[in-house]
């Protein structure tokens, strides 16, 4: 810090307890309209900043506080560096400075900003942010490689994560429930990488779904009668393609009074009930103990008296464990699987499944998933980044040592668009009629699919 020693900023400040204004007694919170500030002049001003301030001594602040104090030392820079800056610019520039102290830097607008879903940052010279569903670069950067690597240490610290040698990979959840995954140098080449897929507060609905011609309305009412029916729903995509979203949607026709367990290795799922219980895994310490799986936590919430068990992406050994907790009474569980088609998700958990064990043949393998799930609902992002469920298919049993499906929706050679446009329905005789039957919901899906 500069000033005397064991203070935060410089001496012949004003009083760092009056009132954080600006001009004429007008409070200084930073104004909403961006401001432009010249690069030369806001490395400038940031660099004497940094000489006289030492960002690690300022945590015992609350954010008025340092508010207060970090205004006062930018308004000095200013003007005993006769520096061309009016209120709106210095207010900016410190929100901005208030961010890289407190927040997570550069990127701490990009965070506030709604229609932000992703924010990948590829070293201190590179930061790309997905909006609508297209990945655009934009014109924040970092100062250095150094800048970025603090920012990260500082986010992993906030959820009681390193990040360092020893440990260089962190997946964890933001306290706003953003996901963040950090990989940093020796792992990174180009230095550190920060990758964050933003949490929305408000999940989307089925009818959102429907809306946003994600699906169309037949669809979206039969998977609402799917999971008042109890049936074990398996959903399926590639990497940003909605799986998380749909399964968030789905959750809204659980029944209210059902305990529901949900198992993530970073928590994302915002169910849409009250009587939720969220596990999350925990990664080895540095001295590699301590770590808790999705298995070990599945295993444990069998024990917890779940009606449902949702599981936010299967990708290990825990599928062995989630296909046997679906074939013995925890119907209406749901889970996601990275896969290109329902067909190659239904593949993907026979591979699991054999790499979990070798004791497993395969005929046993294909048998159990086709006794424990019910349907494959598969979701996809085309290139304009619109997302949408491209198939709803139903696991029927095994002839021939294959896995029996068929389609009950799928995408059809029309665009999406309103009034179903995009998807057509198969004329076929769904299997599910039997288990719907015991909710009293198979007419209502006879109806639906007519």
């Amino acid at each position: 810090m500069f000033g005397k020693k064991n203070d935060p900023f410089p001496t012949g400040l004003e009083d760092p307890a009056a009132p954080f204004q600006g001009p004429e007694g007008a409070a200084a919170d930073p104004p909403a309209d961006p401001v432009v500030i010249e690069p030369p002049i806001r490395a400038r001003v940031e660099a004497l900043f940094y000489q006289q301030v030492n960002p690690a001594r300022v945590t015992g602040l609350s954010r008025s506080e340092l508010a207060i104090q970090v205004t006062q030392a930018v308004s000095q820079i200013v003007e005993n560096e006769k520096i061309p800056l009016n209120w709106k610019e210095q207010s900016s520039l410190t929100r901005e400075l208030l961010d890289d102290l407190l927040g997570t830097g550069p990127i701490q607008p990009l965070l506030r900003d709604p229609e932000v879903s992703d924010i990948l940052v590829n070293g201190p010279n590179s930061v790309f942010v997905e909006k609508k569903g297209t990945l655009v670069e934009t014109a924040i950067r970092f100062r250095d490689d150094a800048h970025v690597l603090s920012v990260a240490r500082r986010m992993a610290g906030s959820v009681g994560r390193r990040v360092d040698e020893s440990s260089p990979m962190v997946d964890a959840r933001l306290p706003d429930g953003s996901r963040v995954n950090i990989i940093a140098p020796p792992l990174s080449i180009h230095g550190t990488i920060i990758s964050i897929r933003k949490f929305s507060e408000r999940g989307l609905s089925l009818e959102d779904l429907v809306s946003r011609n994600s699906a169309s309305d037949e669809m979206v009412r039969f998977l609402g009668a799917a999971v008042a029916s109890r049936m074990n729903i398996l959903i399926s995509g590639g990497t940003g393609a909605g799986k998380t979203t749909v399964l968030n949607a789905l959750s809204g026709c659980i029944g209210k009074t059902e305990r529901i367990v949900t198992i993530e290795d970073a928590a994302e799922i915002n169910l849409q009930q009250t009587h939720v219980i969220s596990l999350e895994t925990r990664q080895r310490s540095a001295e590699g103990v301590g770590e808790v799986t999705q298995r070990d936590l599945l295993r444990n919430a069998l024990r917890m008296r779940p009606d449902r068990i949702v599981i936010g992406e299967v990708r290990g050994d825990e599928v062995v464990d989630m296909l046997q907790a679906m074939n013995t009474g925890h119907d209406g569980s749901m889970s996601t699987v990275h896969a290109n088609s329902a067909r190659e998700a239904l593949v993907r958990l026979e591979h699991l499944m054999l790499s979990s064990s070798g004791n497993f043949q395969v005929e046993t393998i294909q048998r159990q998933i086709a006794s424990a799930l019910d349907l494959v609902v598969h979701v996809k992002r085309d290139p304009a980044g619109h997302r949408s469920i491209r198939a709803i298919t139903e696991v029927i049993g095994i002839e021939s040592g294959t896995i029996v499906t068929q389609d009950l929706f799928r995408a059809s050679a029309s665009p999406p668009g309103a009034g179903g446009g995009g998807f057509e329905q198969v004329r076929v005789r769904p299997h599910c009629l039997t288990k719907a039957a015991q909710y009293g919901l198979d007419q209502d899906i006879r109806e639906i699919l007519s």
